[in-house]
């Protein structure tokens, strides 16, 4: 086998893993500080809609656009604000050792928080209580990439 037919075959590996553990994960996410307990975003319950997207970037000295390699959709009925409390949780894995977030306005920035996918450096932008985006950038490792979840608040629950 070529290097070339070696690295899609890696890639594509790759790629199944990620698409696998992103379905898995679910998700969430003034002045510049620390953002302690009580200063966690919170949202209306009801009924959501999820587009999550994960792309592969770029790696340097590659000239390579960006690929999607997984978008999905789904609508479900939750109280998004539970799931902050797992995303602000600081927990350390093996040797990652996470930062606390820092609120700027509307947006909660971890330079460093310790997930599924490894290192990620996390961005939720709170638009309103009932819509948000939340980005998670992953730079280490053979295949950088960005996980994107937009989420809004479409109706009542049932």
């Amino acid at each position: 086998m070529n290097s070339h037919h070696a690295a899609a075959s890696m890639r594509s590996t790759i790629i199944a893993r990620l698409v696998a553990a992103g379905a898995v994960a679910g998700g969430l996410v003034s002045t510049l500080g620390h953002a302690d307990a009580q200063e966690w975003p919170t949202f209306r319950k009801g009924i959501w809609h999820f587009e999550r997207t994960l792309e592969l970037n770029e790696k340097a000295g590659v000239v390579d656009q960006n690929r999607v390699v997984f978008k999905n959709e789904a609508r479900r009925c939750v109280d998004p604000s539970e799931s902050m409390k797992e995303t602000f949780r600081p927990f350390s894995i093996g040797n990652c050792h996470p930062t606390r977030p820092q609120r700027l306005a509307n947006k909660y920035v971890f330079a460093l928080r310790c997930d599924y996918m490894g290192p990620v450096k996390t961005t939720i932008e709170v638009l309103s209580d009932a819509a948000y985006t939340e980005i998670n950038e992953v730079k280490v490792g053979d295949f950088p990439r960005t996980d994107t979840v937009v989420a809004r608040r479409i109706a009542e629950c049932p």
